[in-house]
């Protein structure tokens, strides 16, 4: 059988239903109506979707690694999250906070974790899921509970974990963040709310208000997809709010990508080039913010 087509159409649809207000029933009925009929719908579903089974690129265990569950004072309670470092580590590293989509704690998160480690960094990556019990397995119950989080309580047990990373015995105390989709607007907040982080990249994420961006110290880095209609529409605010202040934020837009193009587990938006490139430029960039 020949590998459906996938249209700019389907993959938005997709976006609407994961981050909007499209349910699961009325997504199948527009996909249906876009590939032609229910078989070809059902074909298709899994290519937009990520898959679990595609998330591992660093095994978990790795030899050159260090990898735990920790268990971490938050804002009102235990955060819960997975620790990775270089095994063979000579004093103290730069720490990288990886902030996840709205999967939650995910594979595919824990595996970019142990990337990052891989660059030379102390990843944590948190699971914001903590206060709610932790992140299922199944995704679209994540999605959901994402949604019914306190943003002010994600901001805080953001705010918690920059400062429990500062004084980990393996960090040379200056900490930096990466967060993906629902996770980028995280690092955005997080760069508001959280004085002492010094970097933060944020892969197609919600903007912070304008009126916040005063507050932020961090360096930024801003990777943007250029068919994600939905998050660039607040580009240029940020844009214009972070240079009437002063701030410090490099902007790349990633021209044919889609949101998401980072995720490897995803066939249908990911994008090879674009998620290298920006891999590069923000081990870089972390590299020389967090020294």
């Amino acid at each position: 059988m020949a590998k459906p087509q996938i249209t700019q159409a389907m993959i938005d649809a997709y976006d609407e239903y994961t981050h909007l207000t499209l349910d699961r029933r009325a997504f199948m009925e527009k996909l249906t109506r876009l590939a032609g009929s229910g078989a070809a719908a059902a074909a298709i579903v899994p290519l937009l979707a990520a898959n679990s089974a595609h998330a591992q690129i660093v095994p978990e265990d790795d030899e050159r690694l260090n990898a735990q569950d920790v268990t971490y004072p938050g804002a009102g309670g235990d955060m819960k999250g997975y620790l990775v470092s270089p095994a063979d580590a000579e004093g103290r590293l730069p720490a990288v906070i990886v902030i996840h989509e709205n999967r939650g704690l995910n594979p595919h998160i824990r595996d970019v974790a142990r990337r990052m480690a891989l660059e030379g960094f102390v990843a944590l990556a948190p699971d914001y899921l903590s206060p709610a019990g932790g992140t299922p397995a199944d995704e679209d119950e994540a999605r959901s509970m994402i949604g019914q989080l306190d943003q002010r309580g994600v901001v805080d047990n953001g705010v918690a974990t920059v400062a429990w990373l500062e004084n980990h015995e393996a960090s040379n105390g200056n900490v930096g963040a990466i967060g993906f989709c629902w996770g980028g607007g995280a690092v955005n907040d997080l760069a508001v709310n959280a004085p002492t982080l010094k970097a933060g990249v944020a892969y197609y994420g919600r903007q912070a208000a304008t009126e916040d961006v005063e507050k932020i110290n961090a360096a930024l880095v801003l990777h943007y997809a250029g068919l994600d209609d939905r998050i660039n529409a607040g580009i240029e605010p940020y844009r214009q709010a972070l240079e009437a202040a002063g701030k410090e934020a490099t902007i790349y837009m990633y021209e044919g990508a889609n949101h998401a193009f980072n995720n490897d587990t995803s066939e249908a938006r990911y994008d090879e080039a674009a998620a290298k490139l920006a891999w590069d430029r923000t081990v870089a960039f972390l590299k020389e913010k967090l020294a």
